[in-house]
């Protein structure tokens, strides 16, 4: 029994090597995260820090806003400083400079004045998209982006304190047939509207869009020339009173310092709900606010675009920065912002307080808004309204290289024939011998639009391209005729239709010679990229005329709007 005790007690179990590895690989996984965690968490600090060190330098991105937000948008710069911004290596300042939309627009198309208007900026908020759409008509080149609405405000009539509960039942439709207050059931006399000019006022562009539109609009081309539509103009333009001031604010202004109503000469005036809360408690704020009217029906609104700038004092920075900085704009911690300096915004009911003269009123329909071209076209039609409209001598281009494009230019110049309510209307074409040796003919004399508008048509009609295109010599001729047949007291220009520069005649120096300064101003619309650009500036900066870029033949019909839609 002891010797089997013995041999059993010599015997050794081995022991399983699985679990043992089975430990240590557990450990060596962890290990291997640790210190690859360890390593990332390196990695992201060493990057960090590289973007805090910004090793392409600071970079600032100018963003010029219009006056009624321009603080709000100071505000949301500063939201979006505090989160470190950085766009290519580059740490991002945001500086916001107030400038009225009409200033701006000029300073982007011509010569910028940076005394005026601080250094060109690469991002624009203007109060309507029809400043984008008027930029994309001068030079498509200058808009890099598509606007992006950052919020709204609705237009509404400005009203003494006693005339607002009167106008309750006002519509926008009622502008062109109420001239007296007797539709209000008051003895107060006329009522008119001031009407600022619609090319450099969105509450009045957008106004008249209103009184033009049927139920909820849009305005179209096709409706803008029908014999209502100009009926309507007729007497809108009939109503307006003798003595309009030049901006919304003047006119706020008026307004607020009248003690009764019509002592301001005339009885209210459209204006978006923002730019009236800062005229009701800003510095100049009146001792009574203003009250602001809703109209029944289809509301006109401003909608506050982000417009990304182009062009070639545009960076790639800037580019990124601006894109960067229009989506923090609609965040909704900075759609908060907007809201309490007066915009409308859809992730808040927040109101500015307080907000005297204002209610606040819901919106319950928006008019839709007439398309781009149909814009600068109502513009335009106005001016031919207003005033007794324009004195308009166009000079068309038909050399050879006008073929492909001639057609469109063709049915730009019909529309603006069917479209102008009064003033007056030439037409000229130049190439090369076109009237014997001369390179230039005049097909139609300027003379008022209501005479001549068949045979206007007609002539466009008959247009067809030649060889040559002595542009220097010609434009001389047709300025020369414009300016004997000027007419005081009304805007006259040459508006000048080329796609290339002057290949023979006289040059350049020689025509300036002939100029006579800026009581007549000469505006192009150049087509494509073949035009002297420089020449062209020259000519319409010595007699306060414009210069129009449009990539294709396409864009002339809103040039065309756009040109005849301002009053210099």
């Amino acid at each position: 029994m002891s010797r089997h005790r013995a041999l059993r007690a010599k015997v050794k179990r081995g022991i399983a090597k699985w679990p043992v590895l089975i430990v240590v690989f557990v450990v060596l996984i962890g290990l291997g995260w640790l210190v690859l965690t360890w390593a990332g968490g390196v990695l992201d600090k060493r990057s960090q820090a590289l973007a805090q060190n910004c090793s392409e330098g600071d970079s600032v991105l100018r963003v010029s806003a219009t006056p009624s937000i321009a603080g709000a948008v100071a505000d949301v710069a500063r939201a979006y400083s505090a989160t470190r911004p950085v766009v290519y290596d580059h740490c991002i300042a945001i500086e916001v400079v107030s400038a009225d939309s009409s200033a701006v627009l000029e300073g982007l198309t011509t010569t910028w004045d940076e005394q005026k208007l601080g250094k060109r900026p690469h991002a624009w908020v203007p109060d309507s998209t029809l400043w984008a759409n008027r930029l994309s008509a001068l030079n498509a080149k200058l808009v890099g982006s598509a606007p992006k609405s950052v919020g709204t405000s609705p237009v509404l009539l400005a009203a003494p304190e006693a005339a607002a509960p009167v106008l309750k039942d006002f519509r926008w439709t009622d502008m062109p047939e109420v001239t007296d207050w007797t539709k209000f059931g008051t003895n107060w006399g006329r009522f008119s509207v001031a009407m600022p000019d619609p090319a450099t006022n969105t509450a009045s562009a957008l106004a008249i869009q209103s009184a033009l539109a049927d139920g909820k609009g849009p305005v179209t081309a096709e409706s803008l020339g029908s014999d209502a539509a100009k009926a309507k103009l007729s007497k809108l333009a009939a109503a307006v009173p003798p003595e309009v001031p030049p901006t919304t604010r003047d006119a706020l202004g008026r307004l607020g310092d009248s003690a009764t109503v019509n002592a301001a000469g005339f009885s209210v005036t459209p204006v978006s709900e923002v730019d009236l809360l800062r005229h009701n408690t800003g510095k100049e704020a009146p001792s009574k606010p203003l009250v602001g009217v809703l109209p029944a029906g289809p509301a006109p609104v401003a909608d506050f675009p982000y417009v990304a700038l182009g062009g070639s004092e545009v960076g790639e920075a800037e580019v990124r920065a601006a894109q960067s900085f229009r989506d923090f704009m609609t965040e909704p911690s900075s759609q908060e912002i907007l809201a309490r300096g007066g915009l409308r915004v859809e992730s808040t009911q927040d109101r500015p307080s307080p907000s005297p003269g204002i209610s606040w009123a819901p919106v319950t329909e928006n008019l839709v808004a007439a398309d781009a071209t149909t814009t600068q076209q109502i513009s335009s039609a106005w001016a031919s309204a207003d005033r007794g409209g324009q004195v308009v001598t166009v000079l068309a281009d038909v050399s050879t290289s006008m073929k492909p494009r001639l057609d469109k230019v063709k049915s730009a110049l019909r529309g603006q024939i069917d479209r102008s309510v009064s003033g007056s209307f030439g037409l000229w074409e130049f190439a090369r011998s076109l009237d014997g040796a001369k390179p230039y003919k005049q097909l139609v004399g300027t003379a008022p639009v209501t005479e001549k508008r068949d045979a206007l048509k007609r002539a466009v009609d008959g247009l067809k391209t030649a060889e040559g295109s002595q542009l220097y010599t010609s434009l001389a001729a047709c300025y020369e005729a414009a300016h004997d047949g000027f007419v005081a007291g009304r805007v006259n220009r040459v508006v000048v239709i080329t796609d290339g520069p002057s290949d023979g005649g006289i040059d350049l120096a020689a025509l300036k010679a002939q100029l006579h300064g800026k009581d007549l101003a000469i505006s192009f619309i150049a087509i494509g990229g073949e035009v002297d650009r420089a020449a062209l500036t020259d000519i319409a900066q010595v007699t306060g005329g414009s210069v129009s870029v449009v990539e294709n033949v396409d864009g002339v019909e809103a040039a065309l709007g756009q040109v005849l839609s301002t009053k210099a």
